[in-house]
């Protein structure tokens, strides 16, 4: 175009140039007189700091310590929001403490309710041996509950010259250190840990012999020897339990077996019972077996 006009430049419409500025204005004016809700500030201010520490962590290297602080930051961000846990409760401790519970689920005064893993703290608390279940629930918006069910001492384990506590299903729970666990059964053997609650379960139906009982010893993983506190040894059959410690009941009963001077009685054939007897009992037998064959010659 003449005139000094091009033709290249975009034509402008009407009140273009002022319509927007005038429009932008009014929404932001609205906006300005919002109040803003509770906690903004400290999730904006944790939200760049965490991404001003993310990329120093990349570049830096420093990963874990950085993701230790996010995670601290954003439970201040969602605690700053109404999700701080308020309320816990806890049921069914008692061999674990109420804080070695909420320590191990990862409960502390700075945790979050909105992120804490109610999943991965079940899995950390059902990895303490004492704890055989373990529920966590969230209830929203501040207050937790956890629920445990505690395996119960069932009897004492010597294996390798150490003695353990351990449940009914053979799981070790901690070192024998007090006296509060004397009055268990105490079971001897590798595998014994395993297999101590079916036999004892069998063993207590016979008072008389489980009162006399010091040890049960597993002898390669199939059979049991009895320990008695007055030293004689009980060797049991492979199967057939029940039946060879009837037998025994009714020896001790008919001619006081289990109180005279031996050393062993062997129940593992059916059709016999072999009894070893003591040096000084063996001594003494030779001695008066030997008397009678001499009175037996002189009489001749």
């Amino acid at each position: 175009m003449d005139g000094g006009g091009r033709l290249d430049q975009p034509l402008k419409r009407s009140g273009q140039s002022t319509a927007r500025p005038l429009l932008r204005g009014r929404w932001v004016s609205r906006f300005a007189h919002l109040p803003l809700p509770r906690g903004v500030g400290t999730v904006g201010l944790v939200l760049l700091l965490a991404g001003t520490l993310g990329y120093g962590a990349i570049v830096g290297q420093h990963v874990a310590a950085v993701t230790d602080w996010f995670k601290a930051a954003r439970d201040i961000a969602a605690n700053s929001v109404g999700f701080r846990i308020a309320a816990i409760s806890l049921t069914g401790e008692k061999e674990v403490s109420r804080e070695e519970v909420l320590t191990t689920a990862g409960v502390t005064g700075r945790a979050s309710l909105l992120f804490l893993d109610a999943d991965a703290a079940r899995a950390r608390l059902m990895a303490n041996p004492w704890i055989a279940d373990a529920a966590v629930l969230k209830l929203y918006p501040d207050r937790l509950q956890i629920t445990v069910t505690e395996r119960q001492a069932f009897a004492l384990w010597q294996k390798d010259g150490q003695v353990s506590v351990i449940a009914a299903d053979g799981t070790v729970l901690e070192p024998f250190v007090e006296n509060r666990y004397l009055a268990l059964p105490l079971v001897v053997g590798p595998g014994a840990a395993g297999q101590a609650k079916d036999f004892l379960v069998i063993l207590d139906r016979y008072s008389d012999i489980r009162s006399l009982l010091r040890a049960s010893i597993l002898v390669a993983a199939r059979r049991w020897n009895l320990l008695l506190k007055n030293g004689i040894d009980v060797r049991l059959p492979e199967t057939n339990v029940e039946g060879a410690l009837d037998r025994l009941v009714q020896l001790d009963r008919d001619k006081k077996l289990l109180s005279r001077d031996i050393t062993m009685v062997d129940l593992r054939l059916a059709d016999r019972v072999t009894v070893r007897l003591s040096d000084a009992a063996a001594q003494a037998r030779d001695e008066a077996l030997q008397s009678k064959k001499k009175k037996k010659g002189g009489d001749a």
